[in-house]
């Protein structure tokens, strides 16, 4: 019996001196885990806080000390300027039309292109899926020429097409549809092909609804690439009635020279609706990237 209790509290020291020590290098992990993350944080918002700061700031003070983060004399007066010196409203909705659209008709149609790619079986479907990976690699500098006169030739310019259409055929949303289908349980089609479904009806009845993470994680990536786009909608758009927010706000940047407050307030209200939609839908966001397999 006395055996039998020295055993028992040996037994028990050890687990007692095993598990602090586990739980002290979970402690360290779970701390030098939140060291990075607090690091990366920083990185990312001390500049947007800057920009809000300084768009805050009277113009004098931000001359006199540009790097101080303290004014005895906020004012929403930087935003006033870049507000009534261009269309802002009409700049607003020219983008949120842009933007909604082209993610809309990329989801349709990477969507389908992913799904055959998946799960229809064609000729040359491995050569395919190979040159829509190779999509990916080519620079959208080295398309502007090119689509500048296809669009010109087109009489597509200066229109909403111009910036709608090249947004729809995007090689990595075709990529993230495809990895998500062949998630997917083959035999779920082929049970529905021997209930007499169509491709077609496969596709939108059974497949489709199924990827509503890549869904979503398409339509907020081509969304936030639409409305960032600078360069070729700066080409395309010359009639204010149908500048983006980036384009109309570089031609009212120009006129502010070296005004510190108006260019930030400017970079802060082009950004907000950004800001806001990743707030939104974050989580979506989060469960694509790891549903499409992307997470390495």
């Amino acid at each position: 019996m006395a055996t039998t209790s020295v055993t028992v509290g040996r037994e028990a020291r050890t687990r007692a001196s095993a598990v602090p020590a586990g739980d002290a290098l979970t402690r360290w992990y779970n701390g030098f885990c939140l060291s990075v993350l607090l690091v990366f944080a920083a990185v990312w918002l001390i500049p947007l806080l800057w920009a809000v700061d300084t768009s805050l700031r009277p113009e004098g003070e931000i001359a006199t000390n540009p790097t101080s983060w303290w004014s005895s004399h906020f004012s929403l007066d930087a935003y006033r300027a870049v507000w009534n010196a261009g269309d802002m409203p009409k700049w607003y909705l020219n983008s949120a039309i842009t933007a909604v659209l082209s993610a809309a008709a990329a989801v349709v149609v990477a969507s389908m292109a992913g799904f055959a790619l998946s799960k229809v079986d064609f000729s040359g479907r491995r050569w395919m899926f190979l040159l829509v990976l190779a999509g990916i690699m080519i620079p959208p500098q080295v398309l502007i020429v090119p689509m500048f006169r296809e669009f010109g030739a087109m009489h597509l310019l200066n229109t909403y097409w111009s910036i709608i259409l090249p947004a729809i055929p995007t090689p990595l949303a075709v990529f993230v549809f495809k990895q998500f289908f062949d998630g997917l349980p083959t035999d779920l089609v082929e049970a529905a092909q021997m209930d007499g479904a169509s491709w077609w009806r496969v596709y939108r009845r059974i497949c489709l609804p199924l990827t509503r993470p890549a869904i979503s994680a398409v339509a907020i990536f081509t969304f936030v690439w639409t409305w960032n786009a600078f360069l070729w909608p700066l080409l395309t758009l010359s009639s204010p009635d149908v500048m983006t927010i980036p384009v109309g706000l570089g031609t009212v940047q120009s006129a502010f020279g070296i005004h510190y407050a108006q260019i930030m307030a400017s970079a802060v209200l082009g950004a907000l609706p950004l800001l806001v939609v990743f707030i939104v839908f974050q989580r979506r966001i989060v469960e694509g990237i790891v549903g499409t397999g992307l997470k390495g």
